[in-house]
């Protein structure tokens, strides 16, 4: 299994860097100065991690989910590396078995109803029981690999409504999948499907202490910011 081959491979051998990563990772804060910048090298450096071990070697599009923040606030970006330019800052809904505004547990887990956090690569779009959706394969072996199993994917959703936010104090939430706007939904599933990179992060103890993946994203970050 590609979750399998990545978690031994890093396991084993450093990561290269395919792009100079501390001039990609300044450039992109800059395009999105309400995201934490510390939170934008990690996931630049979990792509690139995955990209040097073969693995979506013609990304050039990067979403970065902190679920750091409240739902009522934008917590979803979208890069286009290529071009160096920010295409979406949105707000994203968790998953119900995560939290209320604040998303705080995160699971792996079939009918957990928990969001997942990690590295994901997009695959292909289909019409759903949420409409256009987006299929996306998780990269770490124990932390989201089960996601295709699950059906976490990205669609739009009726409950992302920021006025409904404002007036019950989160937004309306999934069963584990990223949900937006349903304005937004169509035009950011087709600049993200086939093969592109998704990021979702959170500070958890259990992603923290098992993800080889994100030890060698952290490696790397601290290696290109000179720490």
């Amino acid at each position: 299994m590609l979750t399998l081959i990545l978690g031994w491979v890093l396991a084993i051998a450093p990561a290269a860097t395919p792009m100079p990563l501390s001039a990609t990772a300044a450039s992109v804060a800059g395009l999105a100065p309400q995201a934490n910048p510390q939170v934008v090298a990690l996931a630049l450096s979990a792509m690139h991690c995955a990209q040097a071990e073969g693995i979506g070697l013609d990304a050039h599009r990067l979403a970065l989910i902190d679920y750091t923040r409240p739902s009522t606030e934008p917590r979803l970006w979208v890069f286009d590396l290529a071009n160096n330019r920010l295409l979406y800052q949105e707000v994203v809904a968790h998953g119900q078995g995560s939290g209320e505004n604040l998303a705080k547990v995160f699971s792996n887990a079939s009918g957990s109803h928990a969001s997942s956090l990690g590295l994901f690569l997009t695959r292909d779009t289909y019409l759903g029981h949420n409409g256009y959706s987006l299929r996306m394969e998780g990269l770490e072996p124990g932390v989201n690999d089960a996601a295709m199993q699950r059906a976490i994917v990205m669609h739009g959703a009726s409950y992302v409504d920021s006025s409904s936010a404002a007036i019950q104090g989160r937004l309306g939430r999934s069963w584990g999948c990223p949900a937006v706007r349903e304005a937004v939904a169509r035009g950011m599933i087709d600049v993200l499907k086939d093969g592109q990179f998704v990021f979702a992060y959170y500070p958890d103890s259990g992603w923290l202490g098992r993800s080889v993946l994100r030890q060698c994203a952290e490696s790397q970050a601290r290696s290109t910011s000179g720490g």
